[in-house]
């Protein structure tokens, strides 16, 4: 990893970080990729030191660092291999959390909180729905409210992590749409609990192309009861609590997805360099060199914006020249960057392997099939793109 543009603590961070994912072999990547099986060792040995509570406050036993040395330590653990299977096994578990700890009264933090940086529990995001996608201001999932309780119901999907997580952070309706002054209005978070033996709960594993080891799901909701103190924050307000974890999600993608190029482009190079065809290595033609160096800058580029948003994303509250409008210009712009340069460089790898690319044996098939993720979730590349017309250019709003 390139030691420019970091803090003395953020390499420390790093190399923290490699050194536990170190124990976590290639091979084993590509057999619980293969198998299916959640890569639980690698969490219970981040949880073992403190990793999970990276960004989340030191008096609830988290280190109380910020969203830039998350995201080093997610594109660390992409980086080793892992890919993002490695990084999405935590990933919920940094970001997700972010709007508890800001917006949860001290007692909900405690109880909430404090099991997870443990790692005695692991947490999942419920959002996104079959037929809003997007949309998430016309998310249909009904939170009704019954004295003590909400009594929920409606469908997610897409929800990583759900069969080993038994806390979801959920983004519910909890005033018709047809009854609020605005979209943003009449959506409320909660922290519930995922027993997936309590009636009105059931999952449905989703088969996917990349990342297999980390599961993703359909989730459904049938009279699900939540008790009330389970809502974070006011009701109807949890669009706007839900947004501060979203910019931060963007940085964390992003260096999921760097991390990802840059092992793709270190196992391409390794292959040019060894590679003998014609009395010399591959790695002396042009032909080779250059999709690889021009793939090695793009992700250089798109390392500076990450970082840049990061930044920007930490110190919002404390420096007044730094807008949420800058933030979310920079977050976004961010994610985009990373991943397509992650997909660049995870194509170029497997084609300088060859025909070899295509065997499971160099893994870069296994980064090739992981690099759409990015790209896809949690917010498509042309949406961004309609977002940055809009808030930075003044363009007309096209969707």
């Amino acid at each position: 990893m390139d030691t420019s543009c970091f803090t003395q603590t953020q390499l420390d961070i790093h190399n923290s970080v490699n050194k536990i994912c170190a124990q976590f072999t290639d091979q084993y990547w590509a057999e619980h990729d293969e198998s299916g099986e959640y890569p639980h060792e690698l969490h219970a040995a981040l949880a073992k030191d403190g990793w999970i509570g990276i960004a989340l406050p030191e008096a609830l036993g988290g280190a109380g660092l910020g969203i830039s040395e998350a995201t080093v330590m997610l594109q660390t653990i992409s980086q080793s291999g892992a890919g993002m299977a490695g990084a999405q096994s935590i990933h919920a578990n940094v970001y997700a959390t972010q709007p508890i700890a800001k917006f949860a009264t001290e007692e909900q933090r405690q109880i909430m909180l404090a099991g997870l940086i443990k790692g005695d529990y692991r947490v999942c995001f419920g959002v996104t729905e079959p037929n809003t996608g997007l949309e998430t201001l016309k998310l249909k999932t009904q939170a009704v409210k019954e004295g003590d309780n909400y009594f929920i119901s409606g469908q997610k999907i897409w929800i990583s992590s759900a069969q080993v997580a038994t806390k979801m952070v959920l983004l519910a309706r909890t005033t018709p749409i047809e009854e609020v002054r605005k979209p943003s209005e009449g959506l409320s978070l909660f922290f519930v609990d995922l027993d997936k033996n309590a009636p009105g709960l059931e999952l449905k594993r989703i088969k996917k192309m990349g990342a297999r080891a980390v599961d993703a799901n359909e989730v459904f909701f049938d009279n699900f009861r939540v008790p009330i103190e389970t809502r974070i924050g006011e009701e109807g307000k949890g669009f706007q609590i839900v947004l501060h974890g979203m910019n931060a999600e963007r940085c964390l993608l992003a260096g999921e997805a760097l991390g990802l190029g840059y092992a793709a482009l270190g196992k391409a190079s390794k292959y040019a360099r060894e590679r003998v065809v014609f009395s010399r290595p591959i790695g002396q033609n042009q032909g080779i060199q250059h999709p690889l160096a021009s793939a090695y800058m793009h992700l250089e580029a798109a390392k500076l914006a990450t970082y840049h948003a990061a930044s920007l994303y930490d110190n919002l509250s404390q420096d007044k020249s730094i807008t949420t409008h800058a933030v979310g210009l920079a977050c976004n712009s961010a994610k985009y960057l990373a991943a397509e340069a992650a997909f660049t460089a995870c194509e170029r790898a497997v084609l300088a392997h060859g025909g070899m690319g295509y065997s499971q044996e160099y893994h870069v098939e296994r980064y090739l099939r992981e690099c759409f993720i990015p790209r896809i979730a949690p917010v498509s590349r042309e949406m961004i793109m309609n977002y940055v017309a809009e808030k930075a250019l003044k363009l007309p709003r096209s969707y």
